[in-house]
């Protein structure tokens, strides 16, 4: 099942990029958002909405560098999921907030996905429940646990500019 893309405008790009890049941690940041795009907070937050329903965010949320807190481990997960499973175990890993990304792939294993846990949560555990709740058996799970960070802070272009440090560089 092929998804048709999405149609983002201008301000959709810039506000995509922002969020990405320097979101405002303050009391009203749609607000501030809104002020550097030349919209109303409440314009930004139904554009915001929008993106979401529409299945371009998928979560707002903090990804920490788990090896900078020391307290944190980490997997790279994938599975043999058969079409016919493969919305109910979506489902699922979606549900938890210690996956942070997760990925159909045109393989054996077609559904991949990282599970990071920190302060105390037990890593095994996790993914030990994620597993008895998709029904998937160990047979078909391939369980790689980070030793060594090659790449991190993946970030996605939207617009022609790049922010850095809270400037944008065209």
């Amino acid at each position: 099942m092929k998804m048709e893309p999405v149609k983002l405008d201008k301000q959709d790009k810039e506000l995509l990029q922002m969020m990405q890049d320097e979101f405002p941690v303050e009391e009203r940041p749609w607000a501030v958002l809104g002020k550097k795009l030349g919209l109303r907070e409440d314009e930004v937050l139904a554009r915001v909405k929008k993106l979401s329903s529409d299945g371009v965010i998928r979560k707002l949320r903090t990804i920490l560098d788990a090896q900078k807190l020391g307290s944190c481990s980490s997997t790279l997960m994938a599975m043999k999921v058969p079409e016919d499973k493969m919305d109910h175990v979506v489902r699922v890993v979606n549900e938890y907030m210690s996956v942070t990304h997760n990925y159909r792939r045109e393989h054996d294993y077609n559904l991949w996905f990282t599970v990071t846990t920190c302060g105390g949560k037990d890593l095994e555990g996790t993914v030990e429940e994620i597993k008895r709740k998709t029904g998937i058996p160990d047979s078909d799970t391939l369980d790689l646990r980070t030793t060594h960070v090659f790449k991190i802070d993946v970030r996605f272009k939207f617009t022609d500019t790049e922010v850095e440090g809270g400037e944008t560089r065209g």
